[in-house]
């Protein structure tokens, strides 16, 4: 078949190489950065309401929301932004201009000039920003390596990109572990990273898929292929200028054809990716109110380094113990038992353990700190070697080429839409119910039928306008 041309073959079945894993670290540090930057606010959180608002024991609720909201936001844009580019101009051209946006506006935060608790609206723009950067990231680094990646191991070189969040996680609570830093060095450290990775990333080629399948240019496809990985070029170029090159149908997004074939593919991955980060942003986000029972006593009579420190002990305790081990869990096991079944049981443990803390909450867990932290950090594990993975995964395998940043853009958008509900709710709530209670989340036991119930995309090729077609087929 034209489509199935011989320099796209060749990616599907090279061997793992060295470039594979240096493709992870570039991407990976994206992610890095990605989550030191937006999960860091608990303890900043504590910082600024001890110099700002001292008359509080907690930021008022409307700043709290506005500091959560905010990047949130910038986190949404910046995915249908740049996932929209990322298919028009290329994914290389614009996946530099990601970590350059993060650094500026982390060193925005940093510098946001102020004395005095106004500075939060400066910090708040700054964030936004901060956010649009962040939300770039995301589809870019997922669909770059899925291309980059071959069959047999596309899942977990994914994976692999995407547990750099974890280490971000624990990278932010030992920053502020470190009581000499204040917070404007908290903010500013998120540049670091993401300085690291411009250069590398503009030393990147263009994807061979998206040149061959989106611009139509095998030969440069080869060229580019050949200078970053281990393969027989003479025999690539030979077969490619012999074969007849197939242009699939050039129907756009918003048409019927895309709608019958990939609509309820785009929906189910917008809807799970939403349910998950209703739950996943509020629980890390929140941890500083989650651990109120697990502070000393006295904790009102620290100053305001100390107490963030205590928090901050306590997410990297969580961080090494549960997180991040979650997320490597699916790094070894995608490829063997399937993205559907990973979702399924993620999915399933994590509403167990939420219902097993907030039924009998207050008759087992109010004065148990050993059970309740354990089944607490439970929830970290199961979100990662689960959904929190799949649905940053599957967009990037899912859609064609031409459509691919772009869909995994609106999917992480949908999600980032989820985050502002959850955390805003937990907020509020909170404040409303004056205590911590999870029942809220039970009702996204399962997350949308049509996903869980569809097939798994293990070994899936990544042509173009084919991978409905080859779903459909497994399901019969």
């Amino acid at each position: 078949m034209g489509l199935k041309l011989r320099v796209l073959s060749t990616l599907d079945t090279a061997k793992t190489q060295l470039y594979h894993f240096k493709a992870i670290i570039i991407a990976g540090m994206g992610l890095f950065s990605d989550a030191y930057d937006l999960f860091r606010m608990p303890p900043v959180t504590i910082l600024l309401c001890r110099l700002y608002y001292s008359s509080h024991t907690d930021i008022p609720p409307v700043v709290g929301s506005a500091m959560l909201a905010v990047p949130l936001l910038g986190t949404a844009l910046g995915q249908l932004m740049f996932g929209l580019l990322g298919d028009k101009v290329g994914r290389r051209r614009v996946y530099g201009f990601a970590p350059a946006i993060m650094v500026f506006a982390s060193f925005g935060c940093g510098f946001s000039i102020c004395r005095s608790r106004t500075c939060v609206l400066s910090l708040a723009l700054f964030r936004f920003v901060l956010g649009v950067g962040i939300g770039g990231d995301y589809p870019l680094s997922a669909t770059i390596m899925s291309e980059f990646a071959n069959k047999r191991t596309r899942g977990a070189f994914i994976a692999a990109v995407f547990s750099m969040q974890g280490f971000g996680i624990l990278f932010s609570s030992m920053a502020t572990m470190s009581v000499d830093l204040a917070w404007r060095i908290i903010l500013m450290l998120g540049a670091v990273p993401a300085a690291i990775t411009f250069y590398w990333r503009m030393k990147m080629p263009e994807t061979a898929r998206y040149t061959a399948l989106v611009e139509h240019n095998v030969v440069q496809a080869a060229k580019d292929m050949g200078k970053v990985m281990d393969v027989n070029m003479n025999q690539i170029m030979e077969e490619t200028s012999s074969s007849s090159i197939h242009h699939p149908s050039d129907y756009p997004l918003f048409s019927k054809q895309f709608r019958n074939h990939h609509g309820q593919d785009l929906f189910t991955c917008a809807a799970t990716w939403f349910l998950v980060d209703v739950v996943f942003y509020s629980s890390n986000l929140f941890q500083s109110h989650i651990y109120k029972s697990f502070l000393p006593n006295d904790i009102n009579s620290f100053n305001a380094f100390e107490h963030a420190y205590h928090v901050a002990k306590l997410q990297a305790i969580i961080a090494i113990c549960s997180t991040i081990p979650g997320y490597w869990f699916t790094v070894y096991f995608i490829d063997r038992i399937g993205r559907r079944k990973i979702q399924m049981f993620g999915f399933s443990l994590t509403a167990a353990v939420l219902f097993s803390i907030g039924v009998p909450y207050n008759a087992y867990w109010k004065n148990s700190n050993i059970g309740f932290m354990f089944l607490y950090g439970s929830t970290f594990f199961f979100s990662n070697f689960g959904p929190n993975t799949t649905t940053f995964i599957v967009p990037a395998e899912l859609f064609p080429a031409r459509f691919r940043t772009t869909c995994h853009g609106i999917s992480g958008a949908a999600g980032k839409a989820g985050a502002i509900v959850g955390s805003i709710a937990f907020l509020w709530g909170s404040i409303a119910f004056l205590g911590v209670h999870y029942e809220i989340f039970l009702k996204f036991h399962n997350g949308p039928k049509s996903d869980l119930d569809g097939p798994d995309w293990i070994g899936l090729d990544l042509k173009p306008d084919l991978n409905r077609t080859e779903l459909d087929l497994n399901r019969t």
